[in-house]
């Protein structure tokens, strides 16, 4: 931590206050108004690929290669923007 501090990098890492000796990020990271912003950015990101690997069928890979797996990882990933999509689009139809 101190390492990544004295290159000017603030860490944006879940705080985690449950743990027996308190949380290893403390109050300068927290404190910027930057940080809940990241945390929200960062529950997004995670909430893709949990839906790739339940839904996405990304758990575990079918194919061999780099070419074949990095296609799927592209198809499902299209696919979650397809969901995303409807769901965003209002009911009636039109804009």
């Amino acid at each position: 931590m101190a390492t990544w501090r004295a290159l000017g990098v603030t860490p944006h890492v879940a705080q985690n206050t449950a743990r027996r000796g308190g949380s290893a990020i403390d109050r300068r990271t927290t404190r910027h108004p930057g940080y809940p912003v990241s945390q929200q950015k960062r529950k997004r990101v995670e909430e893709i690929f949990g839906w790739l690997k339940t839904i996405g069928l990304q758990r575990q890979t079918r194919f061999r290669g780099t070419a074949r797996v990095a296609w799927m990882f592209v198809f499902a990933t299209a696919a979650y923007n397809l969901v995303r999509m409807t769901r965003l689009l209002p009911l009636g139809g039109s804009p």
